[in-house]
């Protein structure tokens, strides 16, 4: 992996070389482990003018779900634990011979950009933007990989949960149960705060499980995920409780199925992030569902549950080979309840097969 990071990094530098500036700073978590492969807590990284260095408050954590620093780059403790890594690092970027420093302002608040402004004030700060996430957004096999294990990881743990008994068990307990299983199968954690939601909350984007008990008749709202080596995949899915679906229920579910399907057979390198949206948005908008549908219909995965590209409808930009994305239309009508699914998948190209499917649990109405 040490080749891969030095490419990652070599990338980085001719960017920031282009746009002038001679040093760069990193210091989103994300795009620092992306960049050596492991982000210690309060730790930054300088692409100086004659070495890159990680600088952190203490010494990396040794835990393999944590990250390894990548060899390559030489790891610098700061001497107190009160010292800011950021700041340091811009000091250090001067003594290098650097008369500039791109930093990522989207990430280092008004209070650490003035702290490096009054140490190294003869140093030209300019704006490295989102060129990390931009590189991070095409995803390479082994990243690809480290995703597939996250899902079925979660495939798991949401199967064992459908085989167990839930009548009368609260939405937070579920969402324990479910968060203890991830783990007991390998995840490092859970990607993100699991969501299960039952009767009127069900369907509801990033809804936060309650004291509700789950009820005959209820459609149940499961939304998951699994951190595997810190990438993370998402996968929802809506079950009835009882044996029998009612009309509304069957007739909601069969829309929101097809809007995900069309967006799905929408993913192919060189579509447009907003003709995906469009894809699914539409079916909805046929049947009448425009008010409950959430203002995106899915969005990147990796290091972060909830990265580039956005698959909305001001969206700008066209889907590359090789780009996880999540596809998760959904309807919820206040009150009653609704119904949300939602897969990770990978652009592919027509001839490898179209997307690749990662999240493979039924997307079939069980009752459970």
């Amino acid at each position: 992996m040490s080749e891969v990071y030095a490419a990652r990094r070599t990338r980085l530098k001719e960017r920031c070389h282009a746009g002038g500036s001679a040093a760069a700073l990193v210091s989103r978590p994300a795009n620092v482990r992306y960049l050596t492969g492991a982000a210690p807590r309060g730790a930054v990284l300088l692409l100086g003018r004659t070495e890159d260095l990680l600088l952190c408050t203490g010494p990396p954590d040794d835990r393999p779900a944590e990250g390894r620093p990548d060899e390559a780059v030489r790891v610098q403790p700061l001497p107190g634990r009160d010292g800011d890594a950021a700041v340091a690092a811009a000091d250090l970027a001067l003594a290098q011979g650097a008369d500039s420093l791109a930093v990522e302002e989207h990430d280092l608040t008004v209070a650490r950009h003035r702290a490096i402004r009054s140490v190294v004030p003869r140093l030209r700060l300019a704006d490295l933007g989102g060129a990390v996430e931009q590189l991070r957004i095409v995803k390479d096999e082994e990243e690809i990989s480290c995703l597939r294990i996250g899902a079925e990881i979660a495939d798991q743990a949401l199967g064992e949960l459908l085989e167990s008994i839930l009548v009368g068990r609260t939405e937070r307990h579920l969402a324990l149960e479910l968060e203890r299983r991830l783990v007991d199968h390998g995840a490092d954690g859970p990607a993100f705060a699991t969501s299960v939601a039952t009767g009127p909350n069900s369907g509801r984007r990033g809804h936060r499980p309650t004291d509700r008990r789950v009820e005959e008749g209820d459609f149940l709202s499961v939304c998951l995920g699994a951190r595997y080596r810190g990438y993370r995949c998402e996968i929802g899915r809506t079950f009835v409780i009882g044996t029998s679906p009612a009309d509304w229920q069957i007739e909601m579910y069969d829309l929101v199925f097809a809007a995900q399907r069309a967006g799905r057979e929408m993913l192919a390198p060189g579509a447009a992030y907003r003709d995906v949206d469009r894809a699914a948005r539409q079916v909805l908008g046929s049947a009448g569902y425009t008010e409950g549908f959430p203002e995106l219909t899915g969005h990147g995965v990796g290091l972060e549950i909830d990265e580039d590209p956005q698959l909305a409808p001001a969206a700008m930009g066209k889907l590359d080979a090789c780009v996880p994305v999540t596809v998760e239309p959904g309807v919820h009508l206040p009150g009653r309840g609704g119904v949300r699914i939602d897969d990770t998948l990978v652009v592919r190209p027509e001839a490898d097969g179209g997307p690749e499917l990662l999240t493979i649990t039924t997307k079939e109405l069980l009752a459970l």
